[in-house]
């Protein structure tokens, strides 16, 4: 069966953005993403460039990261070449089913779902969702940063995909990982907490026979030898994150504080992202951009900006003179 294609925008795309903004200053500030802004500092062993990972290396990724998520099972936890292909992945081991999405939220579950010939429904409450076959809701929500808590999604009866791309840094009880009902599935993202987008790593958390076949599905060598060995490294690394916790706060209180000075109303977020109002929206984006700042826009929301977090004081800087503050 052939699908229509159907594009999806994100952040990120600078590409787009500086043909846009050709006379825009170099280099761009980019402040579409909710991506960590400092990254965790890489190293990986030549070997891991030059061998296929063993099934040893995945292993111990998953035993660090099973001891980061809380959970009392390594076997509950399963590597990909990040969150995105386990939601592409997902809709393909389910048998057509109604699926309801809480929403607005990432795109890209929607997309993927009806990619298979799913009935999905974009629902504003969770109790809408919970009635389908499937619920799927991202919590944190990215963009809205809403947050169900454990208690509330413990109560669905159906097939529940959790998407937890943001929750690393709330607090532990925010997470449905450590205590996983036997219905769910739950998504956590690397590369946006420690700021390595681009290594493509992401982990699924399922009971043992789920992410069995999840692990199945994704075949060997599913994620990369220096992803691995980067993964396991900085997933094991505590002081890292309190640092990094403690910094994010800070940052993004000051941003709060330069959005509020320049008249931009909060909505939400989480401690990667603000979601914000302004009537003059479009104005402030074509304003940034001129000052090489990209920043999130949303077609459906014309008046919402999604604003990451400057990673640098000189970023701070550019944004506040862009911003007329």
């Amino acid at each position: 069966m052939k699908h229509a294609a159907t594009t999806v925008m994100h952040g990120g795309d600078l590409g787009a953005i500086r043909r846009r903004f050709p006379q825009a200053p170099e280099p761009w500030l980019d402040l579409s993403t909710g991506i960590n802004p400092i990254a965790y500092p890489i190293a990986a062993a030549a070997e891991t460039w030059s061998r296929l990972p063993g099934r040893a290396d995945d292993e111990a990724l998953c035993a660090v990261a099973a001891q980061r998520f809380g959970l009392r099972d390594p076997a509950m936890i399963v590597a990909a070449p990040g969150t995105q292909a386990l939601i592409q992945l997902l809709p393909r081991l389910v048998a057509k089913s109604r699926v309801g999405i809480v929403g607005p939220t990432y795109e890209e579950h929607e997309v993927s779902w009806r990619r298979h010939g799913h009935e999905v429904t974009v629902v504003e409450r969770f109790g809408e969702a919970s009635d389908r076959d499937v619920a799927v809701v991202v919590n944190p929500d990215n963009p809205t940063g809403r947050l169900l808590t454990t208690a509330q999604l413990r109560l669905c009866k159906a097939t529940l995909v959790v998407d937890e791309a943001f929750v690393d840094f709330l607090p532990a009880s925010a997470s449905l990982a450590g205590d996983l009902p036997h219905n769910a599935i739950v998504l956590r993202s690397f590369g946006k907490t420690y700021g390595l987008a681009g290594l493509r790593l992401g982990f699924a958390i399922a009971q043992p026979d789920v992410a069995a076949r999840l692990r199945e599905e994704l075949g060997p060598w599913a994620v990369s030898g220096p992803a691995l060995a980067i993964g396991k490294a900085a997933l094991g690394d505590a002081a890292w994150f309190r640092t990094t916790a403690a910094r994010l706060n800070r940052d993004g209180v000051r941003l709060d504080a330069m959005l509020a000075q320049a008249g931009v109303t909060h909505l939400g977020g989480t401690p990667l992202f603000r979601l914000t109002q302004h009537e003059e929206s479009a104005e402030i984006v074509e304003r940034l951009g001129r000052h090489g700042i990209h920043v999130r826009a949303f077609s459906h929301e014309p008046q919402w900006l999604r604003f990451g977090l400057p990673g640098s004081e000189t970023a701070f800087r550019r944004l506040a003179v862009a911003l007329g503050i």
